[in-house]
């Protein structure tokens, strides 16, 4: 058995010189597991965790977790398991909260070469599927397409989330969901589960990334690898481009996790919908859209993370057109804009079919475009013209209840 210590005392001047410390030990051959332990006073400060090998990227936990464990078969949610290879690795520190007289902190690497290492922190137990799942509503579309029930926005045990992967893909069945993307932040250890837990509860599971950094959130759609979060957003748009994925800027107006990150070009996606439009009468969210990037693809997010303090899977709804509940078919419907969010997968809706808005389930309700009210909604199903821009369905007091670009 190795091990390596690391201890002293972090600064608000070590945070301004860099976001990111790297703590080195060697990982010597045969090795069969490693684990990591961080400890500082936690209600002083909020240090992030994470890991890199010879070889890349090994996992990250940012603040939710103290220490992780690695072995060639299993890892600590938000790690990649394999082989240890030998060389040297990095202990990685973000500097996320750093109070005035600084925080002291230790960490510590063990290495050892004895087989069969626990893994704390991994849930095993089966999940059964749901019994009685409700039924797809029946939306107008065009043909050979459907409109499909999802949220674009979601974490798990393997970032800060309280659920497993089978145990959110469950949830989201429950709340009527046809798709949910996995977007765990700054890791893309949840991947490995995603087909198993899809193909288990009937759901399709988007694969995806929330990249996380004091500047704003973005997530990175589609099973494109890795993205470097230390890089520019920039860097993160041209990764996710070059793997064909898609990059949607999160939460932009959401308190201290705001979007103040500069950018050159903008990413195709906005999570316009998120629980941080805690009033469905402010207009600051159409604001922020149109003052971006106006030709971004409006989605929505719930944000899910534990009970009692996240908006329900499906809270926003977003709705996409597509050919099937494949993943690279809903991913492929996102992006070519075949998209509208509704506060959730029922009541009214508001859709973009063949040359016409249509607002469905929606009687009373008040179609509103960028020149203001147009026209109120008489009956369950009633098309209008498309004009160009975006529109929304509102109640008469000025809620927004549904929106399409």
């Amino acid at each position: 058995m190795a091990q390596t210590r690391h201890a002293g005392t972090w600064t608000i001047e070590d945070r301004c010189e860099s976001a990111w410390q790297y703590l080195p030990f060697d990982v010597p051959p045969g090795a069969s597991a490693l684990r990591v332990e961080l400890d500082y006073d936690a209600t002083a400060a909020v240090l992030d965790l994470g890991c890199f090998g010879p070889a890349g990227f090994r996992g990250w936990s940012g603040g939710a977790r103290r220490s992780f464990v690695i072995t060639a078969r299993s890892a600590t949610p938000g790690y990649l398991p394999g082989e240890l290879e030998p060389g040297t690795w990095l202990a990685v520190l973000g500097l996320h909260r750093i109070p005035a007289a600084g925080i002291g902190y230790a960490v510590s690497a063990e290495v050892t070469s004895q087989p069969g290492q626990s893994v704390p922190g991994t849930r095993n137990e089966p999940v059964p599927p749901v019994a009685d799942r409700l039924g797809r509503r029946d939306l107008p579309a065009s043909a050979g397409m459907r409109w499909l029930a999802g949220d674009l926005h979601a974490h798990t045990v393997h970032s800060d989330g309280v659920l497993t992967v089978p145990e959110l893909a469950r949830f989201a069945v429950e709340r009527g969901l046809d798709f949910l993307a996995v977007t765990d932040h700054n890791t893309i250890s949840h991947h490995a589960e995603l087909p198993g837990a899809a193909a288990a509860h009937g759901i399709t599971l988007l694969a995806g990334q929330e990249v996380t950094t004091d500047q704003g959130h973005a997530n990175a759609l589609g099973d494109i690898g890795w993205v470097d979060f230390r890089e520019s957003p920039d860097e993160w748009l041209a990764r996710t481009e070059r793997a064909g994925g898609l990059l949607s800027v999160n939460h932009p107006y959401g308190g201290q996790v705001s979007w103040t990150a500069p950018m050159t070009r903008r990413p195709p996606l906005l999570e316009v919908w998120h629980w941080s439009w805690l009033d469905p009468h402010w207009t600051t969210p159409m604001a922020w859209w149109l003052a971006w990037h106006p030709a971004a693809i409006a989605v929505g997010g719930s944000d899910w993370h534990r009970p009692g303090s996240d908006a329900l899977p499906g809270s926003p709804t977003t709705w996409v057109l597509s050919e099937s509940a494949d993943p690279d078919a809903v991913l492929g419907g996102l992006a070519a804009g075949r998209a509208a969010i509704s506060a959730g997968r029922e009541g009214p809706v508001l859709l973009r079919v063949d040359g016409e808005l249509v607002a469905c389930g929606a009687d009373g309700t008040i179609l509103t475009g960028p020149g203001g009210p147009k026209s109120r909604v008489r009956g369950d199903l009633v098309r209008f013209a498309a004009d160009p821009g975006h529109h929304r369905l509102v109640d008469p007091s000025g809620a927004t209840l549904a929106l399409c670009g």
